[in-house]
């Protein structure tokens, strides 16, 4: 049975592989039709001796030819956007729209085009020069390929070829070698194609845009592990995560991880009283969307007891169980929702709503609510703080304040913990404080009153946080420029001639406008100038 190609050194080709694999449509399972290749260590490691050569001849491109690139691919992923979105959402189950055809292509595009601006200002490089001392550095190309790796659940903003990682390593000036979620990969092909075409209109060096679609665990540790890769960019299950940075480790390979998060919210007493019903709406809103599958759904709230607290569970009770269970990304999606529920189950969480699969369908299950009481929780916290992902929340009901504040100084790192309060309520803003600063090292981003789904693309925008959310807390895979900086290198010069800088850190500004770190000062000016 013949199988699609691979992108590989510029070339689609069909090469020997370990097995093949074939896609369904998780609301019926049946196939696809289409049949893609398992690669092989051969495959793989050749496509890194080309990813070395390309990244030493990538070095040497101009800002404007890697901005070229990055908006073509932008403009011909524009071009297919029903094509792209109709594939992946026969693949995922997603709504084709609003969902693929526009929010998330839509996202897609932009984090491509404020690539390129970020690599046309130049900004991101953070050049710093001490003139007395004749001290310069910047951030610079990794000098090896970047692995990018992305999830089952964003099959164009997190894709390995046209996501966020992928946006962030090639502004770096770093070589894609790109790996296809094994779920959606006819969407990675057709992002793939618009990447070769706009690489082949850039004049990007050959190599430098690489894909594949699947290949055995073993051999993609291998990969991890080439003196050709410079780093890698991962999202998906912390099982998996932590299994490539055990690979990682051992060459000292940066690995950028985004792994599991329960995303915890606490309701305060005055903000139950004022606004209990608009509160159970907009949550109920915000785990229903994309079936639940977003790694920052809320999983974990916690609420006083009190009528507006029994008055909430009701209300979100009612919400989810009104709702109709949407079409999950897979039957081992169900699986593992299943199992996680249960395993909240085992450790003393009682079922209000849900709790199976939906009988007679290939990948539906039903939305489900849990509660704890407090005591309850604060004796096992490890085992109830777990991820379900899915269409799932576990409800914590406290009797006494204090209870909240030692609930968030239990938990683990999360993406996000939101509060809400009423700040016309002395005792709200009282409590809202305490917890802010016990949850405040615990989460990546700090949300008040509105809900964590439906993450901004912008450059305050941080989407990390503490293990075992991610791998490091100290970056963000969103958020143009800071997002580059995973995939840089910090380098200095020292006392190193004029003519052997890198033009950003030679006293003439190279663009008139480029921020520089001049002798102690932010400026645009010329470095001899300040």
């Amino acid at each position: 049975m013949t199988t699609q190609p691979i992108l590989i050194n510029d070339q689609w080709s069909v090469r020997p592989a370990e097995d093949s694999f074939g896609p369904e449509n998780p609301s019926t399972g049946e196939p696809l039709g289409e049949t893609y290749p398992v690669s092989g260590l051969s495959t793989l490691l050749a496509m890194a001796e080309h990813a070395r050569q390309a990244a030493e001849d990538l070095n040497h491109c101009p800002p404007d030819q890697i901005g070229a690139f990055l908006e073509t691919h932008a403009d011909l992923i524009d071009k297919r956007r029903d094509e792209i979105a109709q594939m992946a959402h026969l693949e995922t189950g997603l709504p084709f729209q609003p969902r693929l055809r526009e929010v998330e292509m839509d996202r897609t595009i932009d984090q491509l085009r404020q690539a390129a601006e970020c690599v046309r200002s130049r900004d991101w490089m953070s050049a710093r020069i001490d003139t007395k001392l004749d001290l310069r550095s910047m951030y610079e190309p990794l000098g090896g390929a970047v692995l990018t790796i992305g999830p089952n659940n964003f099959p164009l903003a997190y894709n390995g070829i046209a996501g966020g990682d992928f946006a962030a390593a090639i502004a770096a000036r770093n070589p894609i070698i790109a790996k296809a979620h094994p779920l959606h990969p006819g969407t990675t092909r057709l992002l793939a194609q618009c990447a070769h075409d706009a690489a082949a209109h850039a004049d990007l060096p050959s190599g430098s845009v690489q894909m594949f679609y699947h290949c055995k665990p073993d051999d993609g540790l291998e990969l991890i592990k080439s003196q050709h890769v410079g780093a890698v960019g991962f999202t998906g299950s912390q099982l998996v995560g932590l299994e490539l940075k055990r690979a990682a480790d051992e060459t000292g390979t940066p690995i950028y991880l985004e792994l599991s998060s329960i995303n915890p919210m606490f309701l305060l007493p005055g903000a139950l009283d004022a606004r209990c019903d608009e509160m159970a709406e907009m949550i109920s809103e915000s785990l229903l969307a994309a079936s639940g599958q977003q790694c920052t759904c809320p999983g974990l709230i916690v609420v006083p007891e009190r009528p507006a607290g029994v008055r909430f569970i009701q209300q979100l009770a009612e919400r989810l169980g009104d709702a109709e269970p949407q079409v999950m990304l897979s039957a081992g999606g169900v699986k593992g929702l299943h199992e996680s529920v249960q395993h909240v189950i085992k450790h003393g969480a009682e079922l209000l709503i849900g709790g199976r699969p939906v009988s007679d369908t290939h990948a539906r299950y039903e939305h489900t609510l849990l509660h704890v009481d407090a005591a309850r929780f604060l004796e096992q916290p490890e085992s109830l703080q777990h991820e379900m992902f899915g269409v799932a929340a576990l409800v914590v009901v406290c009797e006494e304040q204090e209870q909240m504040v030692q609930i968030a100084r239990s938990l683990s790192g999360n993406l996000t913990g939101t509060i809400h309060s009423d700040q016309n309520a002395p005792e709200d803003r009282q409590l809202a404080d305490r917890i802010t600063g016990v949850l405040r090292p615990r989460v990546g981003r700090l949300i008040h009153d509105a809900v964590p789904t439906g993450v901004s693309v912008n450059a305050s925008t941080v989407h990390g946080g503490p293990f075992p959310a991610t791998g490091h807390p100290g970056f963000t895979a969103v958020g143009l420029p800071t997002s580059i900086h995973r995939f840089a290198a910090l380098r200095c010069y020292d006392r190193v001639p004029e003519r052997s800088l890198p033009p950003e850190l030679r006293n003439t500004n190279p663009t008139g406008t480029m921020m520089r770190f001049i002798n102690g000062t932010w400026t645009n000016k010329d470095a001899q100038d300040s």
